[in-house]
């Protein structure tokens, strides 16, 4: 009814299967003249073989290590695309744009370029609808949510508004929400935003384009209202990002509580004797965990020790690639209800059952070694 065109990552891992679902719905509805955009070719599992064999490695770029090591454990292999394709799919008509694996912040830069005709040359405002993005990509955390500064003050948390970004064509940006929603946006809350996982601060990297953040300049232009400009920008790198993923074997977690009195040094020892009865039984683990949860959860080893606690909560994790070790965990958590400290109890939903660890792999590829592919349908 309005002409709103809408852009999502709702693609996942088959954009073409989200686009069908959505013209069978529309087919119902009787809806004519729908235009759909899909973009993929991200997914380039299917050519990890010839890379490989040609002598791209695909370096973890956390070990440095080729993707040969786990080649045969692979699971997943996306690259990250961004705006440019959205761009386009725009430009050629479509309503609604779909993609595979995509950044955050490329669903808020592709509008802004379809609309202003910015070139993939004018960094400058390129780097602004990145940074508008990274503003918009978690929600409610720029509007509120998770604000550390003086979380008391937020007003309505229950109601909360998620932040939009209304945009110019010179690059400024304007954060505001809706009206009659609660939270809040200041300066404050989008600064707490803008500082979330964003590495170098100076060389935030996107396909587009290299962010500064160093140069945004934010000012409070009115109740819940904030301008973000002055943002400067660099020719992006020669590279995509690759999100792999691959089996690496089992983990399980499990939970007991301990309550009053001397509830952690009974937590202790229970995890202890755990411990000993496995390596009793000879298993290994590649990684064993253990947690006080009212104690150090958070804050690990710099957590002080406290005055008598009402309970403690007890949490161990394993991992490893034995399937039998695992799973023995879970057989040897469960009996110290009754066979260790006392003043326990269960709450975990029965005995931890191992799970599949699927881990990470990120790697950079060359952008002239894959190419996205842009379709508009129309039905």
């Amino acid at each position: 009814e309005k002409g709103i065109k809408v852009v999502t990552n709702g693609g996942g891992v088959n954009p073409q299967a989200c686009r069908d679902a959505i013209f069978e719905i529309a087919s119902k509805k009787r809806i004519k003249g729908l235009k759909i955009g899909i973009v993929h070719g991200d997914d380039i599992l299917g050519k990890i073989d010839e890379l490989l064999s040609n002598g791209i490695d695909l370096k973890n770029m956390d070990t440095g290590e080729s993707l040969r090591t786990v080649r045969e454990r692979l699971q997943s292999a996306n690259v990250y695309f961004g705006a440019v394709p959205i761009s386009q799919a725009l430009q050629q008509g479509a309503q609604i744009v779909l993609t595979g694996r995509t950044t955050d912040t490329g669903l808020t830069l592709a509008p802004m370029m379809y609309e202003f005709g910015w070139s993939e040359n004018d960094f400058d405002k390129l780097a602004a609808g990145i940074v508008a993005g990274h503003i918009l990509e978690c929600g409610g955390q720029s509007s509120g949510g998770n604000f550390l500064k003086d979380w008391r003050s937020v007003p309505d948390l229950a109601n909360i508004g998620f932040p939009i970004a209304e945009a110019y064509p010179d690059g400024t940006v304007f954060i505001t929400k809706h009206e009659g929603t609660g939270g809040l946006v200041s300066v404050d809350t989008v600064k707490e935003q803008l500082v979330y996982e964003i590495g170098d601060p100076k060389e935030y990297i996107t396909p587009e384009v290299i962010a500064d953040f160093t140069t945004i300049q934010l000012e409070q232009a009115g109740e819940n209202r904030v301008r973000v400009y002055g943002i400067k920008g660099l020719p992006p790198t020669e590279f995509y990002k690759v999100s792999a993923s691959y089996f690496d074997g089992y983990y399980a977690v499990g939970m007991l509580t301990y309550g009053w009195p001397e509830a952690l040094e009974k937590a202790r020892a229970a995890d202890q004797i755990m411990r000993q009865r496995l390596k009793d039984l000879g298993y290994q683990y590649e990684e064993f965990h253990t947690e006080f949860m009212g104690y150090n959860s958070c804050h690990g080893p710099l957590s002080p020790m406290p005055d008598e606690l009402n309970e403690v909560v007890l949490r161990v994790a394993v991992r490893s690639r034995d399937f039998e070790a695992v799973d023995a965990f879970g057989r040897q958590l469960v009996p110290l209800v009754l066979t260790g400290p006392p003043t326990v109890t269960g709450f975990g939903g029965g005995r931890p059952k191992p799970q599949e660890v699927i881990a990470y792999w990120p790697s950079l590829i060359k952008k002239n070694l894959v190419n996205p592919v842009v379709e508009v349908i129309e039905i």
